[in-house]
């Protein structure tokens, strides 16, 4: 049996998603959070086959979340659900150690294949995303600014243009603000930006914050 937590801030996409797995003989949901931070705690607390993370949580974001599971559990699979589309986030989630990103738009057709997937140890792709991904590297895409990014350049640019302060992100990090800093200018550099104003506009037409 493949247990299953679903980590998601609204009750009614559980329920949603519990309803997908509920027809599958072989799949259980063993756990459910409503926050980061109670994800992880069940992620350490708990054993699971296969964590179902939504990107976007109320006290710790799902980047965060993330990292944070692989810290404890490198090997569990961690599959990203999100209403983004994939070009946005799904390339630097992978590169952070998620195991596959699943819209919930088409969580209904996607999701069981994605677990059966990211439990024979494969990274769960959709046709979508193969295609971006083809395009990137044989340089026939327009990539996104934001694809230019490490995986720490990334997280910390998702907290800039979220609006959060250097000297907090250093906090949340456990890292010194010069390094955070050091991280922004990277940031702004790369994608060729001069303000956290900049950063902000950029997420909110790139449809990476709401």
């Amino acid at each position: 049996m493949i247990r299953i937590l679903i980590a998601d801030d609204h009750a009614i996409v559980r329920a949603g998603l519990k309803q997908f797995i509920a027809d599958q003989i072989d799949m259980e949901v063993a756990g459910e959070a409503a926050t980061g931070n109670e994800c992880i705690a069940l992620v350490r607390g708990a054993e699971f086959d296969v964590v179902l993370l939504d990107i976007s949580m109320p006290d710790k974001n799902g980047i965060d979340t993330l990292k944070a599971i692989k810290h404890a559990k490198p090997e569990l699979p961690v599959l990203m659900l999100s209403g983004f589309a994939e070009e946005q986030y799904a390339v630097n989630l992978l590169r952070a150690g998620a195991s596959g990103y699943v819209n919930k738009e088409t969580a209904s057709t996607q999701l069981v294949g994605a677990i059966r997937t990211a439990m024979r140890g494969r990274k769960y792709v959709s046709a979508n995303l193969a295609q971006v991904l083809a395009d990137g590297v044989t340089g026939d895409s327009d990539a996104p600014l934001h694809a230019r990014l490490s995986q720490r350049e990334f997280q910390i640019f998702t907290k800039l243009s979220g609006g959060q302060p250097v000297s907090k992100i250093a906090d949340e990090l456990h890292l010194s603000v010069k390094t955070v800093s050091t991280y922004r200018s990277r940031v702004l550099e790369k994608m060729a930006m001069k303000t956290n104003a900049d950063l902000t506009y950029y997420a909110i037409k790139n449809h990476l914050i709401e």
